[in-house]
């Protein structure tokens, strides 16, 4: 998959339009109704950052890429959006998609809008049918337990500490990735090394607890937290004790991909009551 920066001519390309946060399983029944059609080549248009929006994201920007291209999508234009971009009209707006691509499909959600003032709707894109000669795709809602899928939705689970339905959302497993640093290796010393990242700003925060997860495919219990039994951090921080592996791996990039949340986090009395509850958290995993 090619990556742009900003629009690039393409001929007879079908589009899908959306910010795709997370590219869950909504957003990928919107990204597939633009494939397998006449050998057209395909492309999503979303943006680096999302507009008017201060929501925390629930991938980074090089994952979603990464998601986009596993589906089998041809070109990715990851655009900024520019005060002078806010305020282009829906309809010049659409005129700049048909002028570099003469689309043949555009797709997008049922909620979707671009545009000035979100003027641009799925009612806009099926009377311009006609004028700029595409097929336009409306992808309903998509449902899972009775609840629209949503990135939102997805963001409150996870804020909830809900790591099942985020996951199941989603369509695989919310994961962070970060470098592994040095902490005060109380862990080493009651017999459950651990590796330490910091929790990525940009992401949506889980709550302060206990989860199960993996690491490199090999079952790990992580706390996120202050670590209140051994005094008072001041910033929190995540520690992952992956199960049967005791090698170093400092200075190295991990991805913690979280299960479910065994509980929320607890100052104990004694490091002896928190070694007790770390096995009772392994048992769990």
């Amino acid at each position: 998959m090619e990556i742009f920066d900003k629009l690039t001519k393409i001929n007879n390309c079908s589009l899908a339009l959306g910010f795709f946060d997370g590219v869950h399983t909504g957003h990928r029944k919107v990204i597939k109704s633009i494939q397998n059609i006449n050998d057209r080549k395909t492309a999503v248009i979303t943006f680096k950052k999302r507009p008017f929006s201060s929501d925390k994201y629930l991938i980074t920007r090089e994952k979603r890429a990464k998601l986009i291209s596993d589906l089998g999508i041809d070109y990715l234009f990851e655009l900024d959006f520019t005060p002078e971009l806010a305020q282009t009209s829906a309809q010049d707006y659409l005129k700049m998609l048909y002028d570099n691509f003469h689309p043949q499909v555009i797709a997008t959600g049922f909620n979707h809008t671009f545009g000035s003032n979100k003027s641009g709707t799925p009612e806009l894109l099926t009377e311009y049918q006609s004028i700029y000669n595409y097929k336009y795709i409306e992808v309903p809602p998509q449902t899972m337990d009775g609840e629209i899928i949503s990135s939102s939705r997805i963001r409150e689970f996870l804020s909830a500490g809900n790591i099942i339905s985020a996951n199941k959302m989603l369509g695989y497993e919310f994961s962070i990735k970060g470098r592994v640093i040095h902490g005060n290796h109380i862990g080493h010393t009651i017999g459950f090394p651990t590796a330490n990242i910091k929790y990525p700003d940009s992401i949506v925060e889980i709550p302060f607890g206990a989860y199960s997860a993996t690491i490199n495919g090999m079952k790990s219990v992580v706390n996120f937290g202050k670590k209140p039994t051994i005094g008072a951090n001041l910033e929190p921080v995540v520690e992952a004790h992956i199960l049967n592996f005791d090698k170093n791996i400092y200075n190295t990039d991990i991805e913690i991909k979280f299960i479910k949340k065994i509980r929320d986090e607890k100052k104990f009395n004694s490091l002896e009551e928190l070694t007790e509850q770390i096995n009772k958290d392994i048992k769990e995993c």
